[in-house]
């Protein structure tokens, strides 16, 4: 099955991407600023705090998933509602904590997979939506969730600047 996070990604490499992926997130952020973070962009839709919760979120999800690939023979992920969890990001959820979990735990996870070897990367991985992956495979779907929602903060950071 397609990886649905794959055309985001087009051909640029899924490491550079997720390496670069802190720091973008940081500067959207700043721009957003206190008044824009909390904004939801239409009702149903997530604010940019939020998004960045889901974010921070995913990290601890991918981290788990990257290491039980290498951990196990025929892992099988656990899919996760993510609708579900942000219902939890009250304003106790607070960007600069969103931002301080992902990045802290992105750098750990960029560390495994820069070092990960050529038979770790072909590892295979059964996600029950999506069927058969491979480790790399979960990188790239890293590297286009990131840009998924990198694009959405900084079209709701274009509005809030109008």
């Amino acid at each position: 099955m397609l990886n649905p996070y794959a055309t985001y990604l087009g051909n640029r490499d899924a490491k550079t991407v997720i390496g670069e992926t802190p720091t973008r997130l940081a500067g959207l952020a700043k721009t957003l600023g206190s008044q824009a973070i909390d904004r939801s962009p239409a009702p149903g839709k997530w604010s940019p705090r939020e998004i960045l919760c889901h974010l921070a979120d995913c990290e601890v999800v991918f981290a788990f998933r990257l290491r039980q690939t290498l951990a196990e023979a025929h892992h099988v992920i656990q899919p996760f509602d993510q609708d579900i969890w942000a219902s939890q990001y009250s304003s106790a959820f607070t960007t600069e904590a969103a931002l301080a979990v992902f990045s802290a735990v992105r750098q750990w996870n960029v560390a495994l997979i820069r070092n990960a070897s050529a038979e770790s990367l072909a590892k295979p991985v059964t996600h029950p939506e999506r069927g058969q992956m491979t480790f790399q495979e979960i990188v790239e779907t890293m590297a286009g969730h990131d840009l998924n929602h990198i694009q959405q903060l900084e079209k709701l950071a274009t509005a809030s600047a109008a």
